[in-house]
């Protein structure tokens, strides 16, 4: 099989080219139009007048040229930081620090965030590593939306061949309208529905969730309690998302196989006497992997990047807080680590979506 592995391997070159390209046209907008720089520059600005106001409530007193000096020399120092300026103080051009945006960006070194509501999402103090930040809130976007998305694609793959191949049915009726309802319900409102039945009438859950994030930090410390309690949090938005959403899941998957069942060699197949579970798993739900399994990579790819107002609605900061609030707050360090983490698990599954389409070939 070498013929295949060489089309694997330039088919993984060609997407690691485009990442490439795509993180140099970032940074090349970003510090070409000045953005990074005015943020960090206010950045600058707002490091130095918190430290000399923590100087100044320590009792210590400084006369006008001893302030100013002070002023001078933490200026230097965050500029620096931030890669303003070189070690002797002169400003390093646009395009060097673009390069080494693109070259940080590669090695995953995001730089530090200094933004007090972004830290607390880690349950840290500023200044945190980015790449620190993005470790402690993506497992609960993972536990909360990839998982959610994972059983809704697995109850959709068992029932929607069946519903294909029974078109026209009691069944098939029941879940086109089992979709037109709930496609039409967001999955904030309903979550809001469970907290006020779950929560304030049955009393079964606490109407935040956030306490999650420390059995989660804390995991290790008791592997076995921390996974129930977590669990069990995690049931409520979980269901959530698989009650609103498996009704999307279950009549895409069923509209890509309705077209199969309808094919000659299906027909045939079962002109001949073949069982009928044979039939709709070896000649259905066989051919119709590709269009299927590309929906889940893809879906579950952007599952990751979480759901702003869903969490909110549960307070359960995930990545989709973690973008809200970066962008908010300007963060140029951390919506840079979180551009990077989304181009970069979109190559990686389209990277696993050429090895399955040449598997399933």
């Amino acid at each position: 099989m070498p013929g295949l592995g060489r089309v694997i391997v330039r088919r993984g070159l060609l997407l690691l080219l485009s990442y490439i390209v795509i993180l140099i046209l970032v940074a090349a907008i970003m510090e070409g139009s000045g953005f990074s720089q005015r943020i960090y520059e206010a950045i600058v600005q707002e490091s130095v007048q918190g430290d000399i106001q923590a100087f100044l409530r320590a009792g210590r007193t400084l006369s006008p040229t001893e302030l100013e000096t002070l002023r001078k020399n933490l200026t230097l120092y965050y500029r620096q930081m931030y890669g303003l300026v070189d070690e002797r103080g002169n400003p390093i051009p646009p395009y060097i620090r673009m390069w080494r945006l693109v070259i940080n960006s590669l090695v995953l070194n995001f730089g530090k965030s200094t933004k007090e509501s972004v830290a607390q999402l880690a349950n840290r103090l500023p200044p945190v590593p980015v790449i620190d930040i993005i470790a402690a809130v993506l497992p609960r976007t993972i536990i909360m939306v990839t998982v959610a998305e994972v059983i809704m694609a697995a109850v959709a793959l068992v029932i929607a061949p069946k519903m294909a191949y029974r078109h026209g049915t009691f069944l098939d009726k029941l879940l086109i309208s089992y979709f037109a309802v709930f496609n039409a319900i967001p999955y904030w409102w309903l979550g809001m529905l469970f907290i006020l039945i779950f929560s304030f009438r049955l009393g079964l859950y606490p109407p935040s969730l956030r306490i999650v994030m420390s059995y989660i930090n804390n995991f290790w410390q008791d592997p076995l309690g921390n996974f129930t309690r977590i669990a069990y949090l995690a049931s409520l938005p979980i269901a959530t998302i698989v009650i609103a959403g498996l009704g999307g899941w279950l009549y895409s998957f069923r509209a890509m196989m309705l077209r199969l069942v309808r094919e000659d060699f299906v027909f045939v197949a079962r002109a001949k006497g073949l069982p009928e579970d044979y039939v709709l798993r070896k000649y259905v739900l066989r051919v119709s992997l590709p269009p299927v399994i590309t929906s889940l990579i893809l879906a579950l790819a952007a599952s990751l990047g979480g759901m702003i107002i869903t969490e909110s609605v549960f307070d359960w900061p995930g990545m989709g807080t973690l973008y809200y609030v970066a962008i908010t707050t300007g963060d140029t360090n951390t919506i840079m680590g979180l551009f990077v983490l989304t181009v970069g698990i979109y190559i990686v599954a389209r990277f696993l979506l050429e090895i399955i389409y040449v598997a399933l070939d």
